[in-house]
C-alpha cells in the first residue's frame, strides 16, 4: 500500500473499520499478526504513539489472554466492565433516547443494523462502521463530509471520551488500554476536524502508516 494521509477519506475509513473490528468482538490472531507489523512514522504524535502502543502490545497478545480480557470487559456476568453504547454514557440506561436518535438518522441515510447484529446502533463499533462508510461515499465531497461531519458531532463526539476513561479504569484492562489510546488520539483528531468548514479541513492532520489495509477487517 502507498503511503498515505490519515487526512485521506480511504485512511479515515480504514482506521474506523479497525477499531470497530477491535471494539466489536476479540483480535483475531491474524489481526493480532497484522498489528503487530505496522509499519508507521514515528513523529512523536499522539496518533504515532497509539500505533506504536497497539503494535507493541499486540506483539505480546495472546488468544486465551484476550479472549479473558474481553469477556472481562465487555461482557461480564449481567455487564461487563465496559459499556461502549452511547445511551449508557449520556443517560446512565441502556436502550434511551441516544439509540432512538441514531435510529433516526441512519434511516435517513438508508442504513439499518443487520439481523445478524445482536448489539444495538448505538454500540461504538456501529457507529465507527457508519463513519467508514461516510468516509467511502463517493460524490459532493463538501455534502459527503458534511453529512460525516453532522452524524460524529450528534452521536460520537459526546461521549467517546467517556468509553475511552471507563476502558482506561477497567481493573482486566490490558490489551484495550493500547486500543483506548488509539480510540482517544484518532477520534480526538476527528473532534477538530468536524468543528471545521469541509473546504478547509484538506491537511488537517497527518500520520503515514504503510501497510494499514482493509484487511484490518478479517
Amino acid at each position: 500500500m502507498q503511503e498515505q494521509s490519515i487526512g485521506s477519506q480511504s485512511m479515515r475509513s480504514d482506521i474506523y473499520l479497525l477499531l470497530a473490528t477491535l471494539l466489536r468482538d476479540v483480535p483475531s490472531a491474524e489481526l493480532c499478526s497484522f498489528l503487530a507489523e505496522l509499519e508507521f512514522e514515528a513523529n512523536g504524535t499522539e496518533m504515532a504513539k497509539a500505533w506504536q502502543a497497539i503494535s507493541a502490545t499486540a506483539q505480546n497478545a495472546q488468544a486465551d489472554s484476550l479472549a479473558d480480557e474481553y469477556q472481562e470487559l465487555f461482557i461480564g456476568i449481567g455487564r461487563g466492565e465496559v459499556v461502549p453504547f452511547a445511551s449508557w454514557h449520556l443517560t446512565g440506561s441502556l436502550m434511551e433516547k441516544p439509540l432512538a436518535d441514531i435510529r433516526d438518522d441512519l434511516s435517513r441515510l438508508g442504513l439499518e443494523r443487520d439481523e445478524q447484529v445482536r448489539e444495538p446502533e448505538d454500540h461504538i463499533s456501529a457507529l465507527c462502521e457508519t463513519m467508514a462508510y461516510l468516509c467511502e461515499q463517493s460524490g459532493d465531497e463538501n455534502a459527503d463530509e458534511q453529512t460525516q461531519q453532522a452524524f460524529f458531532n450528534r452521536h460520537i463526539a459526546p461521549w467517546f471520551g467517556k468509553l475511552v476513561s471507563q476502558i482506561r479504569q477497567a481493573p482486566h484492562a490490558q490489551f484495550y488500554l493500547a486500543v483506548a489510546q488509539l480510540l482517544d488520539a484518532f477520534l480526538s483528531l476527528e473532534q477538530v476536524a468536524m468543528t471545521q468548514a469541509p473546504n478547509s479541513r484538506k491537511n488537517r492532520y497527518r500520520i503515514e502508516v504503510k501497510n494499514l489495509t482493509d484487511k484490518a477487517e478479517q
